[in-house]
């Protein structure tokens, strides 16, 4: 099983307000990645609300057709998956933000659990399925006897989203999407998640795209950073690189906004909510806040830049200001 994975001119529109008077937003704006590998990794996508994330997320996941563009997984389009469901999520499972939505409160985590090895065809029946269920259970610190016959109210966050991690690796995917997974989980527990990505990528050759805001994790857990800001894929590469050195100034302000040791709350910089204008600008996005901009960055929208064979930044910066 390959590690592959490529975003092709993804692109989704959304229209704002009336058939007339109503407007278009480019919540992600024809975003190119591609992770060649023979080893499985982890990528993160960072960026604040209104960045792009959840929309990136829900076309990974095909609850959202791209406007353009394709996904490929191990050189495979996913709209080759539109006719087939079961094969799809055989192939790329989901971990959502709250696990407490994940499970019906009327039904046993159990059966989920059951559900999903004996629907996704992992086993032919419920032996089997319990083989299954109590090894990915195992994976993750629990034991099956802690999660059989229980209901949701008996589980914390930090439990419940172990269990969905384990329902995710029934199938063996080649890709999980965990989106903002621990974002409702006690601050405690988080560090437990984000550790398990860690050691399963590696016991079940299994990549990760990790969708979060925290950048804190994110340099943790990270083989690769994908910066997104209003719908463009601003810088890009390994974790290591991109985070010591960001060479976006939409990078360094996520890094300024991280609360450091000795430095008060009060001083780390905020960043502002969501404006529908700056989707409409046909240029760089960031201009009205970047301290670097200059008339080019307000006239037309910059090319990729190629900083390293694994770097790579949205911004006249690196071109000497130069239209590519």
């Amino acid at each position: 099983m390959g590690n592959n994975l490529e975003f092709k001119e993804l692109t989704r529109e959304f229209r704002m307000g009336s058939m007339i008077f109503g407007s278009r937003i480019t919540a992600v704006d024809h975003v190119s990645l591609k992770i060649e590998s023979d080893k499985p990794w982890i990528m993160s996508i960072v960026g604040e609300s209104g960045s792009g994330k959840t929309t990136l997320a829900r076309m990974l996941l095909r609850l959202l057709e791209p406007s353009g563009g394709e996904i490929f997984v191990d050189d495979t389009p996913l709209s080759a998956y539109s006719k087939n469901k079961k094969q799809f999520y055989r192939k790329v499972q989901p971990i959502f933000q709250n696990p407490f939505t994940s499970f019906s409160t009327r039904r046993t985590v159990e059966s989920y659990l059951f559900e999903t090895a004996v629907n996704l065809e992992v086993a032919k029946n419920r032996a089997e399925a319990e083989d299954v269920i109590v090894n990915v259970l195992h994976s993750v610190g629990l034991d099956y006897e802690q999660v059989k016959g229980k209901y949701t109210a008996q589980f914390s966050g930090g439990e419940l989203q172990r269990i969905s991690v384990a329902r995710a690796l029934i199938p063996k995917p080649a890709l999980i999407l965990a989106d903002e997974p621990v974002a409702m989980i006690d601050a405690s527990m988080r560090m437990n998640i984000v550790n398990l990505f860690k050691s399963l990528k590696a016991d079940y050759n299994v990549s990760f795209i990790y969708i979060t805001h925290d950048l804190s994790t994110a340099y943790y857990v990270s083989n690769y950073i994908a910066a997104l800001y209003r719908g463009n894929l601003v810088e890009f590469g390994n974790a290591q690189e991109v985070l010591n050195n960001p060479a976006h100034p939409y990078t360094e302000l996520l890094l300024e906004s991280i609360p450091r040791v000795g430095k008060l709350w009060d001083d780390a910089k905020v960043l502002p909510d969501i404006e529908s204008r700056e989707y409409q600008l046909g240029a760089c996005k960031l201009v009205g806040r970047c301290p670097y901009a200059k008339e080019i960055c307000r006239s037309k929208k910059p090319g990729m830049v190629d900083l390293s064979p694994e770097h790579r930044v949205l911004c006249y910066k690196y071109n000497n200001y130069n239209a590519t």
